[in-house]
């Protein structure tokens, strides 16, 4: 059995080494010549799947460690005959937690109370339900801007998109589609970012290309909005104007927890474990380490409205992301690819527990929301 891996999946070697032999590659690099006798090819979002890629070899099965499969064309897979799987979830809680991490950031940089404002979430599924729920729990008056979903019955306060691009905080959850009846590229164009108002905070960490990134440049350059971008038009080659314009800059990597990663390595294993018709033996519980320090401590000298983003910050501080993401570019080179290769180990809020002492019941209930565990 023969298996071509991108080399950023955790762990895939000691996973898959049990069912095949392993050849790790750059995942942007993985061409149709590398698969000439594979059978199984495993990737990342940085890789695309399709005819080209696939038509003259002998792969039989794919699978993607992510919970998006823009970069896989499925319908070619069907009508091949090769099985795929993909992680949906896998990172979820990571990027609902780079949400956290940059509104509470920006807002803090700001001088913006979060507290009673309003947020829009643009599309409610594994990672904006999950961010729906830490908002509200800060106090945010949350509402929901998902077509499919409200026309599925899902419940919720549901807007249309001229409502939701009204509030405080914008913030997109969508997988990148151009057809269909609810395409999400370029949902936030020229016209619909010049609706936002002036000061609100806007976040993107579903894919760049939900936001027309040179109608926002030219938006910059004209009205202040607070703007976090994790994902960008054109990656990895991305507008070094549009990152020097705002607030927060990372190199995709919103949902790159551990945690996150793992899963969705063991999510792929599985499918193709059952594919194979084979036990799974490898599991994530076993390799994930320890964590030196898990226990969190507040530093009481501040304010008790600092406290949740003092013990957000311990956990995820996305300024050093953002540090990283300036002075690799300045430095040029093909710094997007290799931030994300060598990406520091970052964990989940449940990881860490947080002593209740002096704590009150309302910060102990929004940092459960968060899900820090206690002690």
């Amino acid at each position: 059995m023969q298996i071509v891996a991108d080399e950023n999946i955790p762990f895939v070697e000691s996973a898959f080494s049990r069912l095949g032999r392993v050849r790790t590659l750059a995942g942007r690099k993985i061409t149709a010549k590398d698969l000439s006798d594979a059978d199984i090819l495993l990737v990342r979002s940085v890789t695309q799947v399709d005819r080209k890629l696939l038509n003259d070899s002998n792969v039989r099965f794919v699978g993607s460690a992510t919970i998006g499969q823009d970069h896989v064309d499925t319908d070619f897979l069907l009508e091949a005959g090769i099985a795929f799987a993909n992680a949906p979830g896998c990172n979820a809680t990571a990027a609902s937690e780079y949400t956290i991490a940059a509104a509470l950031t920006l807002a803090t940089h700001h001088l913006i109370q979060l507290k009673g404002k309003t947020a829009s979430i643009i599309g409610c599924g594994h990672v904006g339900s999950r961010v729906l729920k830490k908002l509200t729990a800060l106090g945010m008056n949350c509402q929901v801007y998902d077509p499919p979903l409200q026309r599925a019955g899902g419940s919720g306060s549901f807007v249309n998109l001229p409502q939701a691009l009204k509030a405080d905080l914008i913030t997109c959850h969508v997988p990148l589609t151009a057809t269909g009846d609810d395409p999400s590229y370029h949902l936030l164009n020229a016209e619909r970012i010049a609706a936002i108002n002036e000061g609100s905070l806007l976040i993107n960490c579903a894919r760049g290309s939900v936001i027309d990134n040179q109608a926002l440049s030219a938006a910059l350059r004209k009205k202040k909005l607070h703007t976090a971008l994790d994902v960008w038009e054109g990656e990895p080659v991305i507008s070094q104007s549009l990152l020097r314009q705002v607030d927060l800059a990372t190199p995709h990597i919103a949902g790159y927890s551990l945690d996150g990663r793992v899963a969705g390595t063991e999510m792929i294993y599985r499918a193709v474990c059952q594919y194979l018709g084979v036990s799974q033996e490898w599991k994530a519980s076993k390799v994930l380490p320890e964590i030196d320090q898990p226990e969190l401590r507040f530093d009481r000298k501040l304010p008790a409205e600092m406290w949740i983003e003092n013990a957000v910050k311990q956990v995820y501080d996305i300024t050093a992301d953002d540090g990283r993401m300036r002075q690799a570019a300045v430095r040029g080179g093909k710094f997007f690819d290799r931030l994300r290769k060598n990406y520091p180990v970052r964990r989940e809020f449940h990881q860490y527990c947080i002593c209740v002492d002096g704590l009150d019941s309302e910060t102990q209930k929004q940092l459960a929301a968060l899900e820090f565990q206690f002690y």
